[in-house]
């Protein structure tokens, strides 16, 4: 279908539909998302750059402010446009981990296991931290959105058993992320019954709790892992109805398009990345016959 006009400028079509479930927008988030007329989609789950992460390759990357600051206050722009474009009834469900300052180091070196955590820059610690403190990014992050008017509603625990090892001698190992649930009002469109755990004795269910044990998933197209299926699959049920649309503005993979498909749903994806555009190509064809995709 065509799209109205937003703010007096021509916006672009969305054309998911049954047969073509995946649009995948390639650009910045800041600058397509904008394109989006206001209430357009019943859910978004997103995983974005992690600051001081990693190295995605474009000028002006999310992820590689020079300051902490910064980094939240540019996801808290963008969004606010993901709360925009929700549906009043429409929920947010945003991954994100915490990190530990750089100690000094400037870049880092490939390692191994996982070849894309190699940088070339490293942001300095932040104000008012030490070398090898712990930064409470997720939280931040967390609590700027929520004084920016969202609903904070769950804190999630990512549990990975499978998570990568680390060479420290003085912690332990990290094994979570956060998954942070956010509603854009008081009442939303939640499924409850669609994400229901067997009790103990498996003759009844229960309310889903807030430990979710995930594994992560190799990607075979790219040295990263892959937003697990596992993860996404319970944001998508319990956020939006058979035929919604869901907003993934780091597409990344593709994994959130894959799974739309699975649920019958259908999603509308962004991503900078042309490497990336490529590799949710390559595995959301895997997943539907027909692919829509827009160079804007």
């Amino acid at each position: 279908m065509s799209a109205p006009y937003v703010n007096g400028s021509s916006v672009w079509p969305l054309r998911c539909s049954a047969s073509e479930p995946v649009q995948i927008v390639s650009g910045d988030v800041r600058e397509k998302l904008a394109l989006l007329p206001d209430e357009t989609v019943h859910c978004c789950v997103t995983s974005p750059p992690y600051w001081g992460m990693r190295d995605y390759g474009y000028s002006g990357q999310i992820g590689a402010e020079e300051t902490i600051d910064e980094y939240v206050a540019n996801l808290v722009s963008c969004f606010r446009d993901v709360r925009r474009v929700l549906r009043s009834d429409g929920t947010f469900w945003l991954n994100i981990a915490n990190t530990y300052t750089s100690g000094g180091r400037g870049w880092r070196d490939k390692d191994a296991k996982n070849q894309g955590r190699a940088m070339s820059y490293r942001p300095d610690t932040p104000a008012g931290l030490k070398p090898k403190d712990l930064i409470g990014v997720a939280w931040m992050l967390a609590m700027a959105m929520q004084r920016d008017g969202w609903y904070l509603r769950s804190d999630i625990i990512w549990y990975k058993p499978n998570c990568q090892p680390e060479s420290v001698k003085d912690r332990v190992t990290v094994s979570h992320e956060y998954l942070f649930m956010f509603s854009k009002s008081e009442s939303y469109y939640f499924d409850q019954q669609a994400i229901k755990e067997p009790t103990a004795d498996g003759k009844g269910s229960k309310n889903k709790r807030t430990v979710w044990q995930v594994n992560t998933e190799p990607c075979k197209e790219a040295h990263f892992a892959a937003f697990p299926r596992a993860l996404v699959r319970p944001c998508i049920l319990a956020g939006s109805p058979k035929g919604g649309l869901i907003l993934d503005p780091f597409l990344g993979s593709g994994t959130v398009g894959i799974v739309a498909i699975e649920t019958g749903r259908r999603c509308l994806g962004i991503e900078v990345k042309p490497d990336y555009v490529d590799i949710a190509k390559q595995r959301l064809l895997g997943a539907s016959p027909q692919l829509f995709m827009e160079c804007l």
